[in-house]
C-alpha cells in the first residue's frame, strides 16, 4: 500500500469515526429535528442552497477570476455541510439537535439539489459543471449518512456502550484527522500558490464572509442557532466539491488548490466570528438574567 493510499484511508477513517461518534450521542429526534420546524428548515436551505450559489455565480461574473477559482466557488456553494463541522458548531454553543438535523438534512437534500442546481446554473448563467449524481450519493452516504445512522443504531441497542465510547472515539479521530491534515498540507500547499494574487484570496474571503453574514442573519432569534447556520452556510464539504469538479475542468489541480485556499481562508475567518458570536451570546444571557 502506497503512502497516498494510507493517507486516504486515514482521512476516510477519521471522518467516519468523527461522524459515527456524533451519531453515538444523537437520537432519532435529533435527526428529524428540522422536519418538525419548517420555518427554520426553509431559512437554512435559503441561506445554504439558494443564496450561496447565487453569491458564487455573482463573484464569478463580477470579477476576472481564474477559471479554477470560478469552478471552485460554484462547486463549494453546491456542496453540503462538511462532516467534521458539527463538532466545531457544538463547541461554539450550537444546539445539538439543530446541528445534527442540519447535517443530515443538507446531506439528504444534496442528492437532489446538486444535479438540479448544476442544471439551472448552466441554463441561466452558463456557469456550472456536470457530474454523475451517483458520485455525490456515494460520498454523502459514506461520509455522513452511513456513520450517523450506525451511531444512532448502536446508541439505541447499547446506550451504555455508546456513552462510554463516544468521547474516546471522537478524541482519537480528531487527533488522526489533525495528523492527516498536516501531512496533506505539507504535500499539497504548492497547488494553491499559483492562485495567490490578483485578488483571488480576497474574493474567496468575500465568499466566506458573505456566508457567515447570511447564515447569521437568517439563523433566527437564538444566538446559538445563528452561529450554527452561519458556520454551515460558509463551510462546505471539500470532498464533495472536489468530486463535483473532478474531470470537468482543464485546470483540475488548480481547482483543488483553490479549494485548499478556501479551507485556509474559511478557518481564519471563522475563528474571530465564533469568538464574537460567543461574546454576543454571553451578553444576551447576562442581559436576560438581569432583567
Amino acid at each position: 500500500m502506497t503512502g497516498a493510499m494510507l493517507v486516504g484511508l486515514a482521512l476516510r477513517t477519521s471522518i467516519f469515526l468523527i461522524v459515527f461518534s456524533l451519531g453515538l450521542r444523537a437520537t432519532r429526534a435529533d435527526v428529524l429535528y428540522l422536519l418538525s420546524r419548517p420555518g427554520r428548515l426553509s431559512r437554512s436551505l435559503l441561506a445554504m442552497n439558494v443564496i450561496m450559489p447565487l453569491v458564487a455565480v455573482g463573484l464569478s461574473l463580477a470579477f476576472n477570476l481564474h477559471p479554477a477559482v470560478k469552478t471552485a466557488l460554484v462547486c463549494l456553494s453546491l456542496a453540503p455541510v462538511p462532516p467534521i463541522l458539527p463538532k466545531k458548531e457544538l463547541k461554539a454553543g450550537g444546539h445539538g439537535s439543530y446541528v445534527i438535523g442540519l447535517l443530515v438534512a443538507a446531506a439528504l437534500l444534496s442528492v437532489v439539489f446538486i444535479p438540479l442546481a448544476e442544471h439551472f446554473l448552466r441554463i441561466l448563467f452558463n456557469v456550472g459543471i456536470d457530474r454523475p449524481p451517483t458520485m455525490v450519493v456515494g460520498l454523502v452516504a459514506v461520509t455522513v449518512l452511513l456513520p450517523v445512522a450506525a451511531g444512532i443504531v448502536v446508541r439505541r441497542l447499547a446506550p451504555a456502550l455508546a456513552d462510554r465510547w463516544a468521547s474516546p472515539l471522537n478524541t482519537f479521530a480528531t487527533i488522526l484527522l489533525a495528523l492527516v491534515c498536516l501531512v496533506l498540507l505539507l504535500y499539497s500547499w504548492k497547488t494553491g500558490l499559483p492562485l495567490i494574487g490578483n485578488g483571488h484570496v480576497l474574493v474567496i474571503a468575500v465568499f466566506v464572509a458573505v456566508g457567515l453574514l447570511v447564515g447569521h442573519l437568517l439563523g433566527g432569534p437564538e444566538p446559538a442557532n445563528r452561529t450554527v447556520l452561519a458556520l454551515s452556510t460558509a463551510s462546505r464539504h471539500p470532498g464533495v466539491a472536489m468530486a463535483i469538479a473532478t474531470g470537468t475542468s482543464p485546470d483540475e489541480k488548480l481547482v483543488i488548490g483553490a479549494i485548499l485556499l478556501y479551507l485556509v481562508v474559511n478557518t481564519l475567518l471563522s475563528i474571530p466570528y465564533v469568538k464574537w458570536a460567543r461574546g454576543q451570546g454571553a451578553a444576551a444571557v447576562a442581559g436576560a438574567a438581569e432583567s
